[in-house]
């Protein structure tokens, strides 16, 4: 099954929740939150949040206690754990930040099974606060995708992953998402490709206003039950094509060596 590579997103579509908004509301700092939210990028304004919660005595440990009770459906591990057992190369998309999703994953203990993260990148400054940057550095460069936020283009994402892989690899990409900044990378997503939106989310309604505009072929869900059993169907059923086509090859391959025999065969009866 080495031919997948299974993207997920992971606000609301790994976890059940925004952990940004997360964060915030768990903290106590809602109320300033949307106060600062017509002002701000988003990106931009979670890094201002975390400045916020270090001035008024909030601590790196109180920020990562707030994960602890996470939100996420209770078939969605066992999900992600079964696609890497049957070989599926798991990779994250998100418009989170490095801190979240890599304290988050750890605390589920699912952090092993992801090969690469791509996010926003976080660190903890000398003051002990979080910092939080864009992955596109917007302000000096523009990604020039009128799609996505400026911070984050995950179409461009997408396309380095498969452009990293070489076509005799011959690997089908398999994206999971709920938002709207999922919709630019099923854009890039190959007739050979599936794309799982949440239903009734962002990227739903997206796709929905035009459905041919995916070349890949889409499979909704509505929760990790849902998530689960498609993901599993999908999995099962590229792994049936595939042997499928070792078998055909196979066949040919016997049938070109039997047919390369046969003028020598007939030249000894003649």
């Amino acid at each position: 099954m080495a031919g997948i590579v299974l993207v997920f997103d992971f606000d609301k579509t790994i976890i059940n929740c925004d952990c940004d908004n997360w964060v915030v509301d768990e903290l106590g700092f809602t109320d300033l939150f949307e106060q600062l939210l017509p002002t701000l990028s988003w990106n931009t304004l979670m890094d201002r949040m975390m400045m916020e919660l270090h001035s008024h005595g909030k601590t790196i440990e109180d920020i990562v206690k707030t994960f602890h009770n996470i939100p996420i459906h209770p078939r969605v591990i066992p999900a992600i754990k079964a696609a890497h057992a049957l070989g599926c190369d798991l990779r994250i998309v998100s418009d989170a930040n490095t801190f979240f999703i890599e304290t988050i994953l750890r605390h589920l203990g699912i952090r092993e099974y992801f090969s690469e993260i791509n996010t926003n990148p976080a660190y903890v400054g000398e003051d002990g606060r979080l910092r939080i940057l864009p992955y596109h550095d917007f302000k000096n460069c523009s990604h020039g995708c009128n799609l996505c936020p400026p911070n984050m283009c995950k179409g461009l994402i997408i396309e380095r992953i498969q452009n990293s892989i070489s076509p005799e690899e011959n690997k089908r990409f398999i994206y999971l998402g709920d938002g709207g900044g999922d919709y630019c990378p099923s854009l890039r997503l190959k007739e050979k490709d599936f794309m799982m939106p949440r239903k009734n989310f962002p990227i739903w309604d997206l796709i929905c206003k035009d459905p041919l505009l995916v070349k890949a072929e889409i499979h909704e869900w509505s929760d990790g039950e849902d998530l689960e059993q498609i993901l599993l169907h999908l999995i099962n059923k590229i792994s049936m094509e595939e042997s499928s086509q070792i078998i055909s090859n196979d066949c040919k391959l016997q049938t070109l060596s039997l047919s390369a025999h046969v003028p020598q065969v007939l030249q000894v009866q003649q």
